[in-house]
């Protein structure tokens, strides 16, 4: 630009260029290889061009060429271009910004987004330019822009050090930690300090130092795959560890022969390595040596992206490449081939095919390589920075510290989940080994447009567990509901008795079947739905919906969305032909649906199925489980267990075994926890269930829980049972009487799943009824105040009291209420003011606190309720499927617990897979719960004895094992030998029956692992003198 408006000579020139502080430092020799550069120009494919001055030798002259002064007024400047679109509001060709490249070309006509304040219609997509027109505040996307941020600075990056030393050197007294925290930053809400004190506690708990930059650590670990995932925590800043990175990943990468992937943050360097890659750890604090880092670094950095793009911005500045020609400007993507035929001219290695390569590149001495390596190295990177930190390792500066650690430090987690503007690779996000470290949460639609082929396998596994399975007329019922139709010829395809269910609920008046073509079988609750999908079709026999299903108006599009919905979510991967066909609608019809479904994010479409070209679609959920099903590092799942592994992980699950039980009132809240709501024969809780899983018991504990408010008690269920139906339900509750306990704050979920009792329907006694009237209108009353609103003798308040207790509308604060109405009445403590000779009840119904009325809940939203219970279930199991809810009295419909699980699985709260062997459905567990059935997996048997009552939650012979089922009777013994149950006792005062060839010695030892208990003496006066012991013997 100097010599276009004047002719230079060559010294003056230079020392006006070193008068600029830039290039204060500026060699002679750099400035006359720059004039060399200017003079002679570069040979491309299009010829000669860049050379802009013409150089007198002899004289020392600079003088322009013709076109000099052209190009340096037209495409001059040092701002690089960055190949933004511009944004142009139609009709007015008004001006209203600008759009990153990337998101104008994945952008199509029709789309919505947003600039500043106003959402825009994109009409037309141009050659630099984006055509909009006002959305008139319809809901938008939101764009986004490629770029490079800043690195944090490396002052900043020293004081996050010293803030981590300072805080690391308090971690002995958390709470004296937190409080510097809060105080050393002003305005620092104490629960931050309190979480920012924990996450460095929990890393020094598994690092054992608190990475600073003066203590580097190298943590590695085993990811799901097999192979290691190696981190480096550095507190540098990003431009520091990207260049370590870059340098290490170079290093392992001659290594080992192997391309690795690797991600740099701000704090830390992320290596994944492959299962077959082994070394001593504390080698690679060796890798990098000060004196050859800088080589290594700039081999590494050439395929890197950012030394193709600075290229270019280089090129561009030095006008090697014009920005405008000819009056208009010349589009970026020309500008960036014209940037590669000049770096294929000047630096041919550097798009040299890699086979063809010996060795390092060859760097040629030229000024527009020689800056823009100088730019990655000082702009992008920050390798002096790097050096300094070699140098400090190599005189020993620094401590050193390597780990093998058994599962991630906290501190590692965001390298482990970096972000792609951290990648070093040009590896997708979905391809990265870190995946197999923390398992991908969700799948959105643009990932799963590029899924591609998935494994057959896959597909037909996901397709086995999505088809319902079918038992009983029951399910088939809940299935019709789910699917909405079941054409006819898939009826008993998969189970022959299939079709006798269907028949059974036809006689029912449950079912019919729809005279469409082709036929299909539906649920009574659907046929409104299916009346407005296919208008005027009859369903023989004759079926009448339900009230409140004949009050929903469906329209036609609505109905078929829904049926095509319910098609989806049973039959994985199909083609909208497919749907069409098995359900008799019009191909249009299906496109419509599968198009609103879309919109809602429920049905993906692609080529799933290997050798279907048609367009395929597949639920949302469906999809996402074949993937990972298909790409399995890429998920943390084991192979499925055997049952009788699975009963030894339920019997440590709920603290059965000896090495498990619970200690004190904290484990009795525990237990309690994993036995909320299940229904437990009244006489059981404390002879057998709560016993077993604890190392003592004492009554005590649970009447503190109850009356502190945390627990509750009562009848939750309503049907029949033991007791004989209504009748004996006036002599108070038995120890037969199914009784729960639950938190109290769960008390309206428990309820919500079953009638509601009006108790002036019942048949009461005068007694009950007076009390019951008393109660609504006192409120909760103890036994005393009773008596004097009711004028009822104390026994008649007694035992209308029992009656109440038995139909489920009457608790009390504490347990002992329950307790003294099931004493015998020769051993209940007197009401009177007298005491009985001989041995009677420590407790008694005035000890129970106050009594109060069972409340009917106010109406819960089915998610709520289905979701709640699902929850439930996986505290009591730690992994659910249909089967093991069998022995659950209070459950909601099993098609809602399977939404509600598939959303906590969208969420990645709990895993979805296949965790047990020979159980066909879906099957859902806590992640806390694979861990352990891996840990029983790996553990060999030891032949371990476990017994427990018929009435425990874990009685599963004949459910989860095979044989008998043995009813859950309070009376009933069960016992386990390693999960397989080996012997059963039938009935009080019956003898033992084996279930496995056995010796008489054997035998007897079985039947002493079957023997009550002691009980605690509290409760011996309504339990007997002796419980079910859970005797272990190897």
């Amino acid at each position: 630009a100097a010599v276009a408006c004047e002719d230079w000579d060559e010294g003056s020139l230079y020392e006006l260029v070193r008068g600029a502080y830039p290039y204060r430092d500026l060699t002679r020799k750099d400035f006359d290889a720059v004039v060399q550069m200017l003079a002679d120009g570069f040979t491309t494919r299009r010829g000669r061009r860049g050379a802009y001055v013409h150089y007198d030798g002899v004289n020392r002259r600079l003088k322009a060429r013709r076109g000099a002064r052209l190009a340096a007024l037209t495409s001059g400047g040092a701002i690089p271009d960055i190949g933004d679109y511009r944004v142009i509001l139609e009709p007015t060709e008004t001006f209203v910004g600008t759009l990153n490249e990337d998101f104008a070309i994945e952008s199509m006509p029709g789309d919505i987004f947003q600039l500043g304040n106003t959402s825009y219609l994109i009409q037309k997509i141009e050659s630099g330019q984006v055509r909009v027109v006002d959305a008139q505040g319809q809901p938008p996307s939101i764009p986004f822009w490629i770029g490079e941020a800043p690195g944090r600075t490396p002052e900043l990056s020293v004081q996050v050090s010293r803030l981590r030393q300072d805080i690391a050197g308090r971690l002995g007294n958390a709470g004296d930690a937190i409080a510097w925290l809060g105080a050393e930053i002003p305005g620092l809400p104490e629960a931050a300090a309190r979480q920012v004190v924990e996450y460095l506690a929990a890393s020094h708990k598994i690092l054992g130092v608190i990475p600073t930059q003066q203590t580097l650590v190298l943590e590695r670990f085993f990811d799901e795959a097999g192979g290691m995932q190696l981190v480096l925590h550095a507190p540098f800043g990003s431009r520091v560890n990207r260049a370590w990175g870059l340098a290490l990943r170079k290093r392992f990468c001659r290594s080992f022969n192997f391309e690795l992937q690797a991600a740099a943050t701000e704090d830390a360097i992320v290596i994944s390595l492959g299962p077959h890659h082994s070394f001593p750890l504390d080698d690679v604090f060796q890798y990098l040596k000060p004196a050859t880092a800088e080589q290594l670094l700039v081999q590494a950095m050439l395929d890197a992206p950012m030394f193709g793009t600075r290229w270019r911005w280089n090129a561009t500045r030095a006008l090697a490449v014009l920005r405008a020609r000819g009056g208009k400007k010349v589009p970026t993507p020309l500008q960036r081939m014209e940037a590669e035929d000049l770096v294929a001219a000047i630096f041919p290695d550097q798009l040299a095919c890699p086979e063809n390569l010996v060795g390092d590149r060859e760097i040629p001495d030229h000024p527009l390589v020689q800056q823009t390596i100088q730019d990655c190295l000082l702009e992008a990177m920050d390798f002096p920075g790097l050096k300094r930190v070699l140098e400090e390792m190599e005189a020993g500066r620094c401590q050193l510290v390597a780990r093998d650690t058994t599962e991630p430090s906290p501190l590692s987690h965001e390298v482990i989940n970096a972000k792609p503007y951290a990648f070093l690779d040009d590896a997708p996000l979905e391809e990265r080994r870190t995946q197999a470290v923390i398992t991908r949460r969700g799948l959105d639609v643009k990932t799963a447009e590029e899924l591609g082929r998935l494994d057959q396998a896959a597909i037909e596994r996901v397709c086995e567990e999505a088809w319902p399975e079918v038992a009983s007329a029951d399910e088939l019922h809940d299935a019709l509901l789910v699917m909405g139709a079941l054409p006819n010829a898939e009826v008993g395809t998969r189970n022959a008795e299939q079709r006798s269910y269907f028949e059974e609920l036809v006689k029912a008046g449950r079912a019919g079947l729809l005279l469409h073509e082709p036929r299909l079988c539906v649920a009574a609750e659907r046929l409104p739905m299916l009346a407005s999908a296919f208008p005027g079709v009859q369903c023989e026999p004759a079926v009448v919906a339900p009230e409140r299903d004949r009050a929903k108006t469906w329209t036609r599009e609505d109905a078929l969305r829904e049926l095509v919905r319910g098609r989806l979510e049973v039959v994985g991967p199909t083609t909208a032909e497919g749907i069409g066909a098995a359900l008799g609608v019009p191909q249009s019809d299906v496109d419509f649906a599968l198009a609103a479904l879309e919109h809602e994010g429920f049905v993906l479409r692609g080529q799933f199925t290997p050798g279907v070209a048609e367009l395929e679609w597949c639920e949302r959920r469906l999809l996402a489980r074949i993937h990972r099903y298909t790409l399995d590092r890429l998920r943390q799942e084991i192979e499925p267990v055997s049952a009788a592994d699975f009963m030894r992980f339920l019997l440590r699950w709920q603290r059965l075994t000896p090495d498990t039980r619970a200690e004190g009132p904290d484990g009795l809240a525990a237990v309690l926890e994993l036995l909320d709501g299940f229904e437990v024969p009244a006489g059981a809780w404390e002879s057998d269930v709560l016993p077993a899983r604890l190392g003592e018991y004492d009554p005590l504990w649970l009447d503190g829980l109850c009356l502190s408010g945390e627990i509750a008690w009562g009848r939750l269920s309503q049907t029949r049972n033991a007791e004989g139906g209504t009748r004996n339900r006036k002599a108070g509750p038995i120890r037969t009487t199914p009784v729960a306990l639950f938190r109290r704050e769960r008390g309206a979920i428990w309820r919500s799943l079953t009638p509601q009792l009006d108790s002036a329907g019942l048949p009461l006694s005068h007694s009950a009824r007076a009390i019951a009237e008393a109660l609504d209108a006192r409120g909760a009353s103890f036994f005393g105040d009773l008596v004097n609103a009711t004028g009822l003798l104390r026994t008649e308040v007694e035992k209308g009291l029992g009656e109440l207790v038995a139909w489920g509308l009457v608790t009390a604060d504490s347990f002992a209420g329950l307790r003294a109405l099931l004493v015998p009445s020769d051993r209940r403590r007197p009401v009177g003011g007298f005491r009985r000779r001989g041995k009677v009840a420590p407790f008694g119904v005035e000890t129970a606190g106050r009594w109060s009325r069972v409340r009917s809940p106010a109406s819960l939203p089915e998610d709520q309720v289905a979701e709640a219970v699902a929850w439930q279930l996986l505290r009591r199991y730690g992994v659910v499927f249909r089967r093991l809810a069998t022995r659950e009295t209070l459950l909601a419909p099993w098609r809602d617990i399977l939404r509600a699980y598939r959303r906590l699985e969208a969420r990645g709260e709990i895993r979805g897979g296949r965790f047990v062997g020979g159980f066909s459905g879906e099957q859902y567990a806590l992640p806390e719960a694979v861990g352990l059935l891996r840990t029983v997996r790996r553990d060999a048997p030891t032949g371990e004895l476990v017994a427990v009552s018929g009435a425990d939650p874990l009685n599963l012979a004949g459910i989860i094992t095979p044989g008998d089922v043995v009813p859950g009777l309070a009376t009933n013994r069960i016992l386990y030998r390693d999960g397989i149950p080996v012997a059963v006792r039938e009935g009080a005062g019956t003898g033992e029956r084996y279930l496995v060839d056995a010796t008489p010695e054997e035998q007897e030892r079985l039947k002493a692992a079957l023997v009550r208990g002691r009980v605690a003496p509290l409760v011996r006066a309504y339990l007997g003198k002796s419980r079910p012991g859970t005797t272990a013997a190897s």
